[in-house]
């Protein structure tokens, strides 16, 4: 030990020594916004000054800064934090834009989007060696290419409002055929397909009644039924959680997370995991192609999936851990679906083909609407 303690102080006055043959002991301008991070094992990186991440707004936004950018500045104060809050279809839109001079470090987007991010070659590919916490992720959640890590996931159900479906004497909904029966009529709101929201239960019902993502036309044929029974389409989720909100509808078709969140808030939803069973949205965070801020943009990365970041995602927005966690017992048992029947898509034909079924979806199916 004591010789260990004299090889440090002979290094310190070595530097010491030096800076003074400088003649100058104040730090240098372009150290002064640089982190030291420990990110790849035993070696010491300068870590940018700046990070600046993209995700969802609302309620998502308010953990990032109000929580999780605090507890990754703990861990590195230097780093100046900026968020962009957008849905996923408009953040990988802009990623696109800005690609020959990205503004955007991390992407924390929708899994189906991000696929189509990484088909446009959007994203940086990710190794253990610069995201060590990555290997904790179980296979089913890789991501393609490793253009990404996937943060959490939540399951695409029906929600509906108890107290309404009570009161009127409506159906619980079992199956994603149930929201095609007549007495569904005028009680529900779904978004459109641009929409994970809408793109998935379309795909649903595809397979509930003998397609894919492979064969849509089941799906379509469906769809048509229920926007009849409907005056228009969502234009986002803040419309779909107005519509529960003042009683217009009563059913829709979204995510467990956003189901419980607004139950924690006083909305009495419950969640239906359809008999069919129903895809498992992915939260991906994957670092832009040629971020300006790389080290902050693997660190942030590796963070989102640290234990304590993971319960807050649990715990705070009701997703569950994409990493084997333990989490209050409440918010185990809140969290618990049949996961043998999630469905797994094919992410590759779902990018390819979104923009042809929404071409779809514009001319055979929203202008039933409100028929």
């Amino acid at each position: 030990m004591m010789k260990k303690a004299l090889s440090v102080l002979s290094v310190m006055s070595l530097v010491g020594l030096l800076l003074a043959g400088c003649g100058n002991s104040e730090p240098q301008p372009a150290a002064s916004n640089q982190t030291t991070s420990g990110g790849n094992a035993g070696s010491e990186v300068q870590m940018e000054g700046e990070l600046v991440v993209a995700g969802n707004g609302s309620t998502v936004e308010k953990l990032m800064k109000d929580k999780i950018f605090k507890k990754f500045n703990e861990k590195y104060p230097n780093v100046k934090l900026t968020y962009v809050p957008g849905v996923s279809t408009e953040i990988v839109a802009q990623v696109k834009a800005q690609k020959n001079a990205p503004q955007i470090d991390v992407a924390v987007i929708e899994g189906g989007e991000q696929e189509k991010g990484h088909q446009a070659g959007l994203w940086e590919p990710i190794t253990e060696k610069d995201v060590p916490n990555m290997n904790k992720v179980p296979k089913e959640y890789h991501v393609s290419d490793n253009s990404g890590v996937t943060v959490n996931v939540t399951p695409i159900g029906i929600s509906y409002n108890a107290k309404l479906v009570e009161e009127k004497g409506l159906p619980i909904p079992k199956s994603w055929n149930d929201l095609t029966k007549p007495e569904m009529k005028g009680y529900i709101t779904m978004a459109g397909i641009t929409s994970n929201f809408g793109r998935s239960p379309l795909i649903m019902l595809s397979y509930a009644n003998g397609g894919s993502e492979k064969d849509m036309d089941p799906g379509f044929e469906k769809l048509k039924i229920i926007a009849g029974y409907m005056p228009t389409f969502a234009k986002s989720s803040a419309q779909l959680m107005q519509n529960l909100q003042n009683e217009s509808a009563a059913y829709t078709t979204w995510t467990m997370a956003r189901s419980l969140v607004l139950k924690d808030s006083g909305l009495p939803l419950e969640f239906v995991f359809p008999e069919e069973g129903g895809n498992a949205v992915l939260t991906v965070a994957s670092q832009v192609k040629g971020a300006q801020h790389p080290v902050a943009a693997k660190a942030f990365i590796d963070f989102l999936l640290t234990d304590e970041i993971q319960t807050m995602y649990a715990t705070d927005l009701f997703y569950s851990p994409s990493v084997d966690v333990k989490l209050p017992d409440d918010v185990a048992k809140m969290l618990e679906f049949d996961r043998s029947k999630v469905v797994t898509f094919d992410n590759d034909v779902v990018a390819s083909k979104t923009a042809e079924w929404l071409d779809r979806f514009n001319k055979e199916v929203a202008p039933l609407a409100g028929k």
